[in-house]
């Protein structure tokens, strides 16, 4: 935890002469400041902007059962709308530097597993019908009493590996890192750049976008990490303008041919809540609806937990402020994102970074959520920043996150063992759930063996068996006759 970080609580009061909007969001009481705010808000949507190209890209790239796709335009404007829409009601709502919108990984599960099962309006009835039983859970105080119930030394090896996963990210998302074409004839599944050497120009951006950096944080210099986004996205523009640089990926630094783009709200509301249930029957239903609880659950979790103690927010009991108020939002977030054909909407742990750039509370998300709004009319604009030019911050916040390690007792194997599984198997499955499970499962397989079982929450041993049907999904399904 950096020298700026404070707890949410007392003896830090907001000052008598504080405005109304430093009182609401309790911003100089957490040690910020308005423009660590904005920094802050900026940084996030910038690390996070890519989601407008790719969220299109990923919905509109799957068929249904009918051979239907979704349009790109209005899924970009759905994409948009519901994360300027939620990521301001959690900033007012829940008072946390906590950005959200469309899932990674889950708009994946609903476009390549569900969506060929049934059709588009019922696989989003799925998503609204997850995220709303993800609210009665919140509701009945269950995903609260959860969270609650994990070990601190797991919560800290949670932000710990969600570090690590950013900053494998980051790697990725840059080019620095890829994956080994043909990776069946090598031990290796990862090499260092496209070809096992670092080449291109958009490499060369992320390279000096991490260098520079790391250096301003060194230096201590306020807004390092957006001055580096803001810096090497010019950079970028100046070389793709001057030089033969092939391909950026997903977004390319160049000025666009048009500033505005109208929004195209037509996929708002197209859902079938019960549809599915007539097309797949009732036990394929549950099980896929189980999946994306079971990933939502637990991603927003790790986010959470992760983002509030990287900004020093956890109280003494390592428990997030205001946690039923933040996970109910997140559950209707998942709603919306259902109900607007954008796949459900979940916590972003690319909020990291600008909890990196000093934000501390939700105003921050007033800042991110407006640009989102105002990427619904300038999307053309607002897209310039390539990859390269983000992913330094994720790397920059990796490291960050990764300093909570020393939190953990490592002479201590029943604490150790799972810290170590929770923290590994996130980067190398590319999963915060799959992480948070491996760790569950661990730690109360070894509490159990040294005769603690009775000192583990029965919560913890509920998610660890549901933990274990999602990793044995695939015999289960079978089993059941699904597949």
């Amino acid at each position: 935890m950096s020298e700026t970080q404070k707890t949410d609580g007392p003896p830090a009061v907001a000052p008598p002469q504080a405005s109304g909007v430093d009182r609401f969001f309790r911003i100089s009481a957490r040690g910020s400041t308005v423009g660590r705010e904005i920094r802050g808000g900026f940084a996030t949507f910038f690390t996070m902007a890519y989601i407008l190209v790719l969220n299109p890209l990923v919905l509109g790239g799957a068929e249904d059962k009918f051979g239907h796709r979704l349009d790109t335009v209005q899924l970009t404007t759905a994409t948009a709308l519901v994360a300027a829409v939620m990521t301001i009601v959690m900033g007012v709502g829940g008072n946390l530097p906590l950005a959200l919108a469309a899932g990674l990984g889950l708009n994946a599960v609903v476009a390549f597993q569900i969506a060929p099962l049934m059709s588009w309006d019922d696989a989003m009835g799925l998503v609204v019908l997850e995220g709303l039983l993800i609210c009665v859970l919140v509701l009945t105080g269950l995903r609260e009493a959860v969270m609650r119930a994990v070990p601190q030394s797991l919560k800290q090896a949670i932000s710990v590996g969600i570090g690590l996963f950013i900053a494998f990210i980051g790697f990725v998302d840059a080019g620095f890192v890829s994956r080994i074409p043909d990776a069946a004839h090598t031990s290796v599944p990862v090499q260092l750049g496209a070809t096992g050497t670092l080449g291109g120009w958009p490499v060369l951006v992320f390279c000096v976008g991490v260098l520079l950096t790391v250096a301003l944080l060194a230096r201590k210099v306020r807004g390092a990490i957006l001055i580096s986004i803001v810096a090497t996205t010019v950079l970028a523009v100046v070389i793709d303008a001057v030089a033969d640089v092939g391909s950026w990926g997903l977004t390319t630094p160049s000025w666009p041919d048009r500033v505005v783009a109208a929004p195209d709200f037509g996929l708002i509301g197209h859902f079938s809540l019960f549809g599915a249930f007539g097309e797949t029957g009732a036990v394929t239903v549950v099980l896929l609806v189980f999946t994306l609880i079971l990933s939502d659950f637990f991603d927003t979790m790790g986010t959470v937990v992760g983002i509030s103690a990287e900004a020093g927010l956890l109280d003494e009991k390592g428990d997030v402020p205001r946690l039923g108020r933040v996970l109910l939002i997140d559950g209707a977030a998942a709603v919306a994102g259902g109900a607007a054909s954008a796949s459900s909407a979940t916590s972003y742990i690319e909020s990291a970074a600008g909890v990196g750039e000093g934000a501390r509370t939700g105003f921050s998300n007033l800042v991110t959520g407006a640009l989102f709004a105002l990427a619904l009319f300038l999307t053309p604009v607002l897209t310039i920043v390539p990859l390269q030019a983000a992913a330094p911050a994720l790397v920059a916040v990796g490291f960050l996150m990764m300093t909570q390690v020393r939190g953990i007792d490592w002479e201590r194997y029943e604490v150790a063992v799972p810290a170590f599984l929770t923290i590994a198997v996130m980067p190398f499955t590319y999963s915060i759930t799959n992480g948070i499970g491996a760790g569950f499962v661990a730690y109360v397989v070894i509490q159990a063996v040294l005769g603690r079982a009775k000192d583990v929450h029965w919560l913890l041993w509920g998610a660890s068996a549901l933990f274990l049907v999602y990793f044995a999904i695939d015999p289960v399904e079978q089993v059941l006759g699904v597949k």
